[in-house]
């Protein structure tokens, strides 16, 4: 009886190791950026980080908490996301020059 409960309880702790790793390995590395918000839109937030403006996307999951206005200082968490990927045909190799070629007369 001891050795079903512990299989059972070993198989249940590998199940749920597989199925959480993979959804945190998939997570892209989180940033933040402080600073007083310069603009508020419904799809971005302006941010001023020393000389720079920081202009970061949100959407409706986007958690807000406090009162987001001009002026307030926040902390945004944010991830670099791909909007879209372009890959470029790779060029054909350049002839050598003078490459097996004996010298002249």
């Amino acid at each position: 009886m001891l050795k079903r409960l512990i299989a059972g309880l070993t198989l249940a702790a590998l199940a749920a190791i597989t199925f959480v790793l993979p959804a945190s390995a998939a997570a892209p590395k989180t940033y933040q950026v402080t600073g007083p918000v310069l603009e508020i839109t419904s799809d971005t937030i302006v941010v001023q980080k020393g000389k720079d403006r920081w202009e970061i996307g949100r959407d409706a999951a986007t958690k807000v908490t406090g009162d987001l206005k001009v002026g307030a200082k926040v902390t945004i968490e944010y991830r670099m996301t791909a909007a879209t990927v372009e890959v470029k045909a790779d060029k054909a190799p350049a002839a050598k020059a003078g490459k097996g070629k004996t010298g002249s007369r």
